[in-house]
This record gives structure tokens, C-alpha cells and sequence, in this order.
């Protein structure tokens, strides 16, 4: 092989590591675990998206209340509070990874299992939960799930 072969091979391949190390930095997980490891809001919004299912899981309704932001508490009567934290006999959930909707507002996939009576099957309940920003970095739950 002649050298002007052996320089075009090793360019060629040069610029294919190039263009494979520039499509995973351009890929979508890449971008996603960016986005959630630099923005300094995503922790906080996931603990008061915790905070608030655990206070569904234990039936705590004035922790509950006290985690809902001003718009959640308007659109949602009082009943409708209790009877959300009043209905599983036994319930866990999970929570998936958040996203950004736009500054200071999270919305993040959750997952209700829940126990109506003792002794029955576990329904699962897909949802989501939206936290948002109130300011000096306090969090508070804007859409129940």
C-alpha cells in the first residue's frame, strides 16, 4: 500500500471516531443526563415530589396540604385532598426520572400501587406529578397525580 493509501485510511478513520464520538455526545441520553446533572432545581423538586408521595403513603393529609402549591390547593376542593390521601388501605409508589418543562417547573412520571382492601390484588395507577419553583428555592407539588 502506498503512503498516500496509509494517510486517506488513517484519516478516514480518524474522522469516523470523530463523527461516532460527536453522535453519542449529541444523543438523546447524553442530553437528558446533562440537562438533569447541571440543573441546580432538579434535586430539590424531586425531594418535594417525595416528600409529598410519602405523605400519600403514610395518609398524611396536613403534610400533604402543606407540600401543594397555591394553584393545586384552588383547583382541588378540600374533600378531593382527603379522599386522595385517605384511599389505599396500603400503598407505595415510584417516581421516574424528571424532566424540565421550563424553569422552575418538573414534571415527573409516577406510579401508584395501591391496596383498596386487605387481602386484593395491588392496582397500579400511572400518572404524573408537576413540582414547581415558589421561590427561595422552596418546592411545591402544582399537579397531584
Amino acid at each position: 500500500m502506498s503512503v498516500r493509501g496509509v494517510l486517506h485510511l488513517a484519516f478516514s478513520r480518524q474522522l469516523i471516531s470523530l463523527f461516532l464520538c460527536v453522535l453519542l455526545l449529541l444523543s438523546p441520553v447524553a442530553a437528558k443526563t446533562r440537562a438533569s446533572a447541571l440543573d441546580p432545581g432538579y434535586v430539590p423538586a424531586l425531594a418535594a415530589a417525595d416528600h409529598f408521595l410519602q405523605a400519600w403513603q403514610s395518609g398524611d393529609v396536613e403534610s400533604g396540604t402543606a407540600l401543594l402549591s397555591s394553584h393545586a390547593k384552588e383547583a382541588v376542593t378540600t374533600e378531593g385532598v382527603e379522599t386522595f390521601f385517605s384511599e389505599p388501605v396500603s400503598g407505595a409508589y415510584e417516581i421516574e426520572r424528571g424532566k424540565l418543562l421550563k424553569r422552575g417547573r418538573y414534571e415527573f412520571p409516577v406510579v401508584l400501587v395501591t391496596e383498596t382492601t386487605k387481602g386484593t390484588r395491588p392496582r397500579r395507577h400511572f400518572s404524573s406529578i408537576i413540582v414547581v419553583n415558589t421561590g427561595n428555592n422552596d418546592w411545591a407539588v402544582d399537579k397531584l397525580p
